[in-house]
């Protein structure tokens, strides 16, 4: 078992610190909630003061932020405390050209770093069912996948450092345009006089079968239990689409690619969120048709 340095516990993060700890890792967690440190301590965790007193020793790093520029600024701290034989594995959704500067800048002080974003929401998380797109070497990449076996159903090698974050953003926009055509379905299905069970029954085995249909369906009552059947509480906050969605559409700009849909599903977040929804689970934008 190794011991970990984990920093960011947040809805996410905490529930993959405490698989680590299930699996009998030494864990030191932290983060700026108490709050959070205190969930961790319950799972098993041993909370520290700091970043770098969780990084100091640790055999790997791993970090679950909010942006970009947090894991800059994190790692620009962990460099000068972190063992040149750890591995630095950043699991948030970032930009593309963040992570390939972090992964350099580790490089250039002797250290392995990979960005292994996730997908699979809260509950994948506090299940360790979360599926990890990896980027970086592939030495690299077999270090951080005994660490991340541990949080996950499947971890997958992207290719090099960036690799990660471009699949992940790709994912979701995907994901995203899926959600609302969906929704958009089942409304038009319902207004037609179509039973929403009837109507599921047969998408889910026909044509227009998604992962947004047969595994997160936005009514309630219909298939798996999902965050609509708990008031859209919970699962993957519209919020977090919205910026996944707008990492997309700036990647799209800076590479010249052409994204209408993906374009349009940004849009509608954007207004789902500034309508004060953003912290509703995303497939909670059916409500908006």
């Amino acid at each position: 078992m190794a011991r970990i340095g984990f920093i960011g516990l947040g809805n996410m993060g905490g529930g993959m610190a405490a698989n680590l700890a299930k699996k009998g890792h030494d864990v030191r967690a932290f983060d700026l909630s108490a709050d959070a440190l205190h969930k961790a301590k319950a799972a098993g965790c041993l909370p520290v003061a700091s970043a770098s007193e969780a990084a100091d020793g640790a055999e790997a790093i791993v970090t679950m932020l909010p942006a970009g520029k947090h894991v800059a600024e994190v790692y620009g701290a962990l460099f000068a405390v972190a063992s040149p034989s750890a591995i630095l594995i950043d699991c948030s959704t970032i930009d593309v050209a963040t992570a390939k500067q972090v992964a350099a800048a580790a490089q250039a002080k002797g250290l392995v770093a990979v960005d292994a974003p996730v997908s699979g929401g809260i509950g994948a998380a506090n299940a360790g069912t979360l599926t990890f797109m990896v980027g970086g070497s592939a030495e690299a990449f077999d270090r951080a996948q005994a660490i991340l076996a541990g949080m996950s159903k499947a971890v997958i090698h992207a290719g090099a450092n960036g690799a990660g974050q471009a699949a992940k953003i790709c994912n979701n926009m995907i994901l995203g345009a899926t959600m609302i055509a969906t929704c958009e379905a089942f409304v038009l299905a319902e207004k037609l006089g179509l039973d929403a069970q009837a109507f599921y029954d047969i998408a889910s085995v026909s044509s227009g079968q998604s992962w947004s249909m047969t595994t997160y369906a936005p009514l309630p009552g219909i298939g798996p239990e999902t965050p609509a059947d708990h008031d859209y509480q919970g699962g993957f906050a519209a919020a977090l689409m919205l910026k996944d969605l707008r990492l997309a559409m700036a990647a799209a700009k800076d590479t010249g690619a052409d994204t209408p849909m993906g374009a349009k599903a940004a849009e509608r977040y954007e207004a789902f969120a500034e309508a004060g929804q953003g912290g509703l689970d995303f497939s909670a934008i059916i409500r908006t048709f």
